[in-house]
């Protein structure tokens, strides 16, 4: 039995649907934060010395409190640029969800902030992107890809197979973008 929530869940910036993403799902588990069961607890990826067991929710994740006591993190914070500030790189690594990858994940940033992951995505969940499409059309031009190679890859994208996209949008200028891996 989900025990009922009496509090809304918590808001992130950069991760605005947890659930609907699926990595935030409903659970009568007990937080191996705060020993509360609030009904829901995180379903993705932690980055601790300590194993947590059952999981950890939402609010505390939100509130910092389970990155402070576990030393944990939520999402790798390679790749940061040099102009994000600080706080963001925190809020993105140790106040928000994360999300898992066929390979190493990371975030995306675009006019000096983090941008808000969306979730997977497949061709389908892409077509309403044009602006992430042409990121991932361009993706592996360093590795000789034609024209034809990436849009025959970018056409293969499935959001519940391989490879995937990771969408994600900008918090500043609205542009969409996405990366993509498989394994």
């Amino acid at each position: 039995m989900i025990v009922p929530v009496s509090e809304s869940l918590p808001m992130f910036r950069y991760h605005p649907d947890p659930v609907g993403t699926g990595l935030v799902k409903p659970s009568s588990i007990a937080c191996a934060a705060c020993g509360r069961e609030r009904g829901f607890l995180y379903a993705g990826p932690v980055y601790a010395i300590d194993d947590l067991g059952s999981g950890i929710c939402p609010w505390c994740i939100a509130d910092g409190s389970a990155a402070g006591r576990f030393d944990a993190t939520f999402t790798d914070g390679w790749g940061k640029p040099a102009d994000v500030p600080m706080p963001v790189m925190e809020e993105i690594t140790r106040r928000t969800p994360g999300f898992r990858g066929w390979q190493q994940e990371h975030w995306l940033y675009h006019c000096g902030d983090g941008c808000a992951f969306l979730g997977l995505a497949g061709r389908r969940e892409l077509d309403p992107y044009p602006d992430a499409t042409e990121v991932l059309l361009h993706e592996h031009d360093q590795y000789g890809w034609t024209a034809d190679d990436s849009q025959a890859y970018v056409n293969r994208l499935d959001a519940d197979g391989q490879p995937t996209a990771y969408l994600f949008r900008c918090l500043r200028c609205g542009t969409h973008l996405a990366y993509s891996d498989f394994p």
